[in-house]
């Protein structure tokens, strides 16, 4: 089981799940953050610390949201690692709770 980053991440990018992780699985997009499946330890120790309230466990992946578990795999095979805390964008508090922003990804 992995724990995956979903549609409320997009924008804000938070990294304060980073910062607990033992194995820095998460890997960062210029505008959202993802979990590689197969170096996540299912710890669940990101979860309750991400402010936008953004990460899942993969079972409990909201409905319509299903699509981020393989997106997360695949951005994770491209981007770079990211194992400190940064600065949200600085707009990140404007889009936190905007749904339906993956199209707002980029790449």
């Amino acid at each position: 089981m992995t724990f995956v980053v979903t549609d409320n991440c997009v924008k804000c990018k938070y990294t304060d799940c980073v910062e607990v992780c033992p194995v820095d699985c998460f890997y960062e997009g210029p505008n959202f953050l993802v979990i590689h499946p197969d170096e996540c330890i299912d710890c669940a120790l990101c979860e309750p610390e991400c402010p936008a309230e953004a990460i899942f466990s993969e079972d409990e992946v909201p409905a319509g949201q299903e699509q981020y578990i393989q997106l997360n795999a695949e951005l994770a095979e491209e981007w770079p690692n990211i194992t400190e805390q940064k600065d949200p964008l600085p707009d990140a508090a404007d889009w936190d709770g905007v749904p339906d922003k993956i199209d707002h990804i980029e790449r």
